[in-house]
């Protein structure tokens, strides 16, 4: 008899987000578009888009996440996805507003850490060729 359930595990850079059984299917973008999964599907693997992944557990109740770009694996009633970020925990009207919120605070940190590691570049390779002149 075929497995009529899936065990989904999410995994952050430095957590384990999620780790849950009794998953009947999941539902995740990437940039070819949605696709669709279920316990008896052949075993995958698929880059995933920034987006909404969706789950539904055995009670019948629906859980979206807001996931970054990652990867999705699936091996028999196993299914991995690795991203750099999740968020849940909030009605799909509301998620919206949440990942702008977030990704957006990220992307002004992520611009604020790439010019002072361009900076330390830069001073790095300036006492470098200093030096180098002075040998």
């Amino acid at each position: 008899m075929e497995p009529m359930t899936m065990n989904l595990k999410i995994l952050l850079p430095f957590q384990v987000f999620a780790n849950l059984q009794g998953v009947k299917r999941i539902v995740a973008e990437t940039l070819q578009g949605s696709f669709g999964l279920l316990p008896h599907r052949l075993d995958c693997t698929a880059a995933l888009a920034p987006g909404i992944l969706i789950y539904e557990t055995e009670n019948g109740n629906v859980v979206y996440l807001a996931v970054d770009e990652g990867i999705l694996v699936k091996t028999g009633t196993e299914v991995l996805v690795s991203v750099r970020n999740a968020i849940g925990g909030a009605e799909l009207g509301n998620l919206h507003k949440t990942i702008t919120e977030q990704y957006m605070n990220l992307d002004e940190h992520e611009k604020k850490v790439r010019s002072v590691m361009a900076k330390l570049e830069l001073g790095f390779i300036r006492r470098f060729e200093e030096l180098r002149k002075n040998k």
